[in-house]
């Protein structure tokens, strides 16, 4: 609304914290009572006792052996132990304990705690707490799972001088009787998870920091809230416009959130956009946003279907054509015939999408394949869109350039599918993403389809949720990158190799090292 005050930056929205027990319970009815789902129920249950003893599952030989918590600490302390586990070693010259106690001191994966920090009442939580649940229960212990419940258990667990969590620090944390653990499936997962940050461990180690330069100091920017009619929904769509107080420079950018986000989560680009001459559009998917999910979990509506992978560049192209005929009531003259998208998450497929990158499901068979080393929390969102996936190009040709900020893609977009896609591609990942880890869902992909054009950056660790600004009027971590790339990409320039590093956290352009 054109009367409202100018601003620069937004007071800090924080979204309410919805419980997660239902979906929960829907989402990990083949798994069983979780060793991470105990850690919620430590949370709640009071006075409790410690667990003392672990069972160990050996599906190879198809029996278990019982061990001490205190005996895992050390191999003198399970060399000097009483339990099953114990008398075997003894019986190895402690060979069997040093290879049991590798894998209880493996720390989990890396940014987990941090993550959870940022990650409360989110859904890729709840896939990450079913896939670390998969490790196996604590007897007698029911489950009310949460984000904050989950970083209380893992606070609990580290250790006094920072390291991360492990196997056995999280069990430790517990309450309970006893802990079943099958032994086989921890290593497996934690060594996949592991691996998958191989590659851009090694590209950042191979490459340098871009020095980080000041963005320079911009205007006020108005906020203001639009419904627009659209034939592809049954309700107005929800558009958030951020715009120049003064003068802009009539270019429009567009920014996609994630599954059962909001564009309060990105304002902070839109901020920093704005104050420099951009105006942005920030749609609400209504299909797949927060109100969509607590609804969800209220009972009242269903998840979200394969329907919204083509409902959301919709949103987006509907939004473009406003722009075009006039219907926002924008601040001056604004061209939507060229048009540069960002998205984080799921926003970044949907940009993705708009770029004409051509979804395929040519990879759902890889969907039933449990021992897949490429395998990683984002398949289950993306294996449930090939499911019902119909193969549609929903390019938009006024989109000149695409920012992607950690998008689920391995599965979705097969070989190939980049070549029909005209304007320039900037993907983002950070080195700490065990949600939507960069060597399967950034690296090879890029590796395999990249143009001269495009650019892959690691964010050295980035996770799956520090990289989003929230109302951080400067744009976060990723702020200065974005606001160089939107400004090359409407120069029809290449982006410098300087000028948009981050103070925060190391950013490098890994281009030139994927060949």
């Amino acid at each position: 609304m054109r009367g409202s005050p100018p601003r620069v930056r937004r007071p800090s929205a924080v979204a309410p914290v919805v419980p997660i027990r239902s979906g929960i319970q829907r989402l990990r009815r083949p798994f069983g009572c979780g060793l991470l789902g105990a850690a919620a129920a430590a949370m709640l249950v009071a006075p409790a006792r410690a667990v003392e003893d672990v069972l160990l599952q050996l599906p190879l030989l198809k029996t278990g052996f019982s061990v001490k918590v205190s005996e895992l600490s050390s191999p003198q302390a399970l060399l000097q132990g009483n339990s099953d586990l114990a008398e075997l070693d003894r019986a190895s010259d402690g060979a069997l304990g040093r290879q049991l106690l590798a894998v209880f001191n493996k720390p989990l994966p890396v940014g987990l705690s941090r993550a959870a920090d940022e990650a409360v009442g989110s859904p890729m939580l709840e896939q990450a707490l079913l896939i670390l649940s998969s490790f196996g229960n604590v007897d007698g212990q029911t489950t009310d799972l949460t984000g904050a419940e989950l970083r209380a258990a893992l606070q609990r667990s580290a250790s006094g001088n920072g390291a991360a969590p492990t196997l056995r620090t999280l069990i430790q944390a517990l309450p309970g009787k006893r802990v079943t653990l099958n032994l086989q499936q921890a290593e497996r997962v934690l060594t996949r998870l592991a691996a998958q940050r191989r590659q851009a461990e090694r590209l950042l180690a191979a490459a340098q920091r871009t020095p980080v330069t000041p963005v320079p100091a911009g205007q006020a920017v108005r906020h203001s809230v639009v419904q627009l009619g659209v034939t592809h929904r049954p309700k107005p769509l929800e558009l958030e416009l951020i715009q120049p107080a003064g003068n802009g420079n009539g270019r429009l950018v567009l920014i996609s959130h994630g599954l059962w986000d909001s564009p309060s989560s990105f304002s902070g680009w839109g901020d920093l956009l704005a104050s420099q001459g951009y105006t942005v559009i920030l749609p609400r998917h209504p299909g797949s946003d927060n109100n969509q999910q607590r609804a969800m979990l209220a009972g009242s509506v269903p998840p979200p279907n394969q329907q919204e992978l083509q409902l959301r560049p919709r949103d987006l192209s509907a939004a473009i054509d406003a722009v075009q005929e006039g219907r926002l009531g924008l601040r001056g003259a604004v061209d939507g015939r060229q048009v540069v998208v960002m998205g984080h998450s799921w926003g970044a497929t949907t940009a993705l999408q708009l770029a004409g990158v051509r979804a395929g499901s040519n990879e759902l068979s890889r969907c039933s394949s449990l021992n897949d080393p490429q395998r990683n929390l984002s398949w289950t969102l993306q294996c449930s869109w090939l499911q019902g996936l119909a193969n549609q190009d929903l390019g938009d040709g006024r989109v000149v350039a695409v920012a992607a900020v950690s998008p689920p893609v391995s599965l979705l977009f097969p070989p190939g599918a980049r070549s029909g896609a005209k304007a320039a591609i900037l993907m983002v990942s950070g080195s700490n993403d065990w949600v939507v880890p960069p060597d399967p869902e950034a690296i090879e992909p890029m590796r395999r389809a990249a143009t001269a054009n495009d650019r892959l950056v690691l964010a050295q660790g980035g996770d799956h949720f520090n990289l989003r600004p929230g109302s951080d009027a400067s744009g976060g971590v990723l702020g200065a990158l974005l606001l160089q790339w939107t400004a090359s990409a409407y120069a029809n320039t290449a982006m410098p190799a300087s000028g948009w590093g981050s103070p925060t956290m190391a950013l490098v352009d890994v281009s030139k090292g994927l060949n």
